[in-house]
Order: C-alpha cells, then sequence, then structure tokens
C-alpha cells in the first residue's frame, strides 16, 4: 500500500511545553485517517504539522521528519506557500471568504494559473461544487455571497475550495462539530467520495464519526500515539489498555 505521507520521530514543541512525543505515523494514499482523543491529546497539532500551520504560532518547534510523497516539508529550501497547495485543510468552522461562491472556488486556481479565465475557470468551479455535492442547490447563485449559504453548504464549499487547486491529502479539523446530524451524514458521505481521488486526514471527537467513515485510525493521549491500526482492528480489538479504555469511555 501507497504511503502518501509520514512522520518519523515528531516531537513538537510550544516554547517549553512539548505537545508532541515522537510520533510516527504513516498515512496510506486514498484513504481515510482518523485522529482520535481527548481534547487537548494533540490531534489538531499532529494534523497541522502536514501543512505547516504551526509554523504561524509563536515559539512552535518541531523535531523529526514530516514528508509528503517522501520530500521533508521542513527542509530549508521547500516552499511553505507550494505545501499548503499540495495539503489542503478544512476548518472545524466553515470559514468561506465573503466573496461570491463563484470567486471562492476560483481565486486560488486562478492565482496559481492553475486555470485561465473564462470557460475553463467556468468548468473548474462546476466540477468542484459537483464534487462537493453542492452544484444543484447553488447552480443559479454562483455570484451570490458565499456567507449566504447554510453552515453545511458553508463547510461543502469549503470543501470545494480546498479541492480547487488538487490537493494530495485534504485535512481536516472537526469538520462536522458545528453542524447539524443531516449536514453531518452529507459531509461524511462526501469524504468517502472523496476517497476515491484523495488521501483524507480527518481530526473528530466523535468515535462513531471515526467507525463510518475511516480506513485507519491513530489514538493519542497528552501528546503521545498510544496506537495506530486499521479502523476495525482500534475498535473490536485494540492492543492497548489504554485504549480500549477510551473506547469504553472509562476516561476522556
Amino acid at each position: 500500500m501507497k504511503i502518501k505521507a509520514r512522520s518519523v520521530g515528531l516531537n513538537l514543541y510550544y516554547g517549553d511545553k512539548q505537545a508532541l512525543y515522537d510520533v510516527n505515523v504513516d498515512i496510506y494514499d486514498k484513504k481515510i485517517t482518523a485522529l482520535i482523543g481527548a481534547s487537548g491529546c494533540g490531534k489538531s497539532t499532529f494534523l497541522r504539522c502536514f501543512n505547516r500551520m504551526n509554523d504561524l504560532i509563536d515559539g512552535c518547534k518541531i523535531g523529526g521528519l514530516v514528508e509528503v510523497n517522501s520530500q521533508d516539508i521542513y527542509a530549508s529550501d521547500i516552499d511553505v506557500v507550494a505545501v499548503r497547495r499540495r495539503v489542503g485543510m478544512v476548518f472545524q468552522q466553515p470559514n468561506p471568504f465573503a466573496k461570491s461562491i463563484y470567486d471562492n472556488i476560483s481565486y486560488a486556481p486562478l492565482m496559481h494559473g492553475i486555470v485561465k479565465k473564462g470557460s475553463e475557470c467556468d468548468e473548474l468551479v462546476e466540477r468542484c461544487l459537483k464534487s462537493a455535492g453542492l452544484f444543484k442547490e447553488v447552480k443559479d447563485k454562483l455570484k451570490q455571497n458565499a456567507t449566504s449559504l447554510s453552515g453545511g453548504q458553508q463547510q461543502r464549499l469549503c470543501i470545494a475550495r480546498a479541492i480547487a487547486v488538487r490537493p494530495e491529502i485534504i485535512l481536516m479539523d472537526e469538520p462536522t462539530s458545528a453542524l447539524d446530524p443531516i449536514s453531518t451524514s452529507v459531509i461524511e458521505e462526501l469524504m468517502r467520495e472523496l476517497r476515491d481521488e484523495f488521501s483524507i486526514v480527518v481530526v473528530t471527537h466523535n468515535m462513531q464519526q471515526a467507525q463510518r467513515v475511516a480506513d485507519y485510525t491513530a489514538f493519542f493521549h497528552l501528546g503521545e500515539l498510544v496506537e495506530y491500526n486499521k479502523t476495525d482492528e482500534i475498535f473490536n480489538s485494540p492492543q492497548k489498555g489504554k485504549t480500549k479504555d477510551y473506547i469504553k469511555g472509562r476516561f476522556g
């Protein structure tokens, strides 16, 4: 099975406080990997290592190796903007630009020279909205401000925006925690469909969600990776007592 990204001996510090301890994980190509664990356990911190979003936090220091497609993304000659194009991000709260629906999708592809204005860009916008299951709902509203959409629609728009630059990996940080059950179900189905084209890493507090969507699951506790395996194995026959206790609801 092809490894799309990985961390080897990853340690991360916020100032003097260590947040991740010697984390080793392989992210597999065109699979969904869920990161579970209690609040403050390092899930989101680990997720952000793959698109260098932790660089934006003062005092953050990283040791070890983080690779995407066998390339060390923390090497001195790496273009961070290029990394973030290759590794898309969907946040907990939908964050559409205060622009039209069309401009939300087209902005980055035009800026990066992926498409040209006109029919080529029109086709890209339509394709991405269809991939996000949103086109039928907004096809007559493409010039409307994206903030007029419902929360679930905004999150699907953010996913469409993320895939518009054809990333290799999509990171999702609690993408459904602010949504109602119906919108959550739609996003989960969308994730399963996108797995055919992208590698997805999702942070979730919802263990049932991890069971529903993920091929692999990593359980974090206090900055350490306790266990990582196929999702069925993690939930049905965990190897570590701490994993079993968390899944059974004994802490967290």
